[in-house]
């Protein structure tokens, strides 16, 4: 850059915090102003990256007031944005919306293209359609980048990179050796549930129950972390030692870079492990975005909705067979690093 610029960074997810740290790493000089919303783990999780951040609206588990939270965070952030020259957000419409009001440029990074698979998701297609009014739109070539233009966004203001986001954070993680220490076990498996609450999750019941037995009658203990709205109970019956439900935030590439899998039914975990190298098991219950297609057809994520499939390929898992591999991770996020240094300093200009 050829000026000190100052970018307004937006969390609101819990990938969020492990995103913008492994990009914003390599700007040592852009001056960060923070906003983070409560949701799940993304307030401990922004602290624990090292951010100095001030807390801006938070999410509900009721979803009639989620509805009503984004659009009154929108309007409490446009209402007194922090100053800056542009802002970085991911999957992010509040942030963008805000950075439009105010004549803010805007950076926003996504992957999500659910709409191009699946009709009638008009929650979602709202949501590309605010999205896509960002200044620049930053995706993975595996994108279905016709998802933006017919939403509005200019073609020349969307750009790809050759690899995903979690690539991103991924490249400089190294694992803590003592990371198990504070596990009552030293091999697992990790569990995340899928987010039934969300409009484009076609299922009325959770996967997880039938997961937890299947899994625990192999051997394997599980690292289980519920979202928060009524699926830490499945948990319920099992002791710690069987399936462990933490107490406080665990950093999620070092549950993924210590587990001989993780096994997901949304896709930010299962794409960390898989670019990790690690074995990864979604079981997404609607149709796949198009990195994670991008992945299974290239045998690194497996995907299944039945419960015998997935506790079968658990038992034939060898740790010895997979290891840590970031050397790819390392060049796709020295390309996205180039191509937000040319967006943001298009952008203070």
């Amino acid at each position: 850059m050829t000026r000190t610029a100052t970018a307004w960074v937006d969390l609101v997810s819990p990938s969020h915090p492990f995103l913008f740290e492994g990009l914003l790493s390599s700007f040592p000089d852009l001056d960060l102003k923070t906003t983070v919303r409560e949701k799940t783990e993304t307030v401990e999780l922004a602290a624990e990256a090292g951010f100095d951040f001030e807390v801006r609206g938070r999410d509900f588990d009721n979803p009639q007031l989620r509805k009503v939270g984004i659009p009154l965070r929108t309007a409490q952030l446009a209402a007194d944005p922090p100053a800056a020259d542009v802002s970085l957000s991911s999957r992010n419409a509040m942030c963008v919306l805000a950075s439009k009001a105010r004549g803010m440029p805007s950076v926003h990074f996504t992957d999500n293209d659910i709409t191009a698979y699946v009709d009638g998701l008009w929650a979602e297609e709202l949501y590309n359609f605010l999205e896509a009014r960002a200044t620049y739109t930053v995706v993975p070539e595996a994108f279905d980048t016709a998802e933006l233009e017919k939403h509005g966004a200019d073609a020349t203001s969307i750009y790809t990179y050759a690899g995903y986001k979690e690539d991103i954070y991924v490249a400089d993680f190294e694992p803590d050796e003592s990371f198990t220490d504070r596990l009552p076990f030293e091999e697992y498996v990790v569990v995340r549930p899928e987010a039934l609450g969300a409009a484009y999750v076609d299922a009325a019941e959770s996967l997880v129950p039938a997961i937890l037995e299947g899994v625990t009658d192999t051997g394997y203990s599980v690292v289980y972390l519920p979202r928060g709205r009524g699926d830490r109970e499945y948990a319920a019956g099992y002791d710690d030692e069987e399936v462990h439900v933490p107490r406080q935030a665990y950093d999620g590439l070092q549950l993924a870079a210590h587990a001989d899998c993780v096994l997901t039914g949304s896709g930010t975990m299962a794409r960390e492990a898989a670019c990790m190298g690690k074995p990864a098991v979604s079981f997404f219950p609607s149709e796949l975005l198009s990195v994670d297609r991008e992945l299974v057809a290239d045998g690194r994520i497996v995907h299944s909705r039945d419960a015998e499939t997935i506790a079968d390929y658990v038992a034939g898992l060898d740790a010895e067979e997979t290891r840590l591999d970031r050397s790819r991770s390392r060049r796709v996020r020295d390309e996205v690093v180039s191509l937000t240094d040319r967006l943001v300093e298009r952008a203070a200009r």
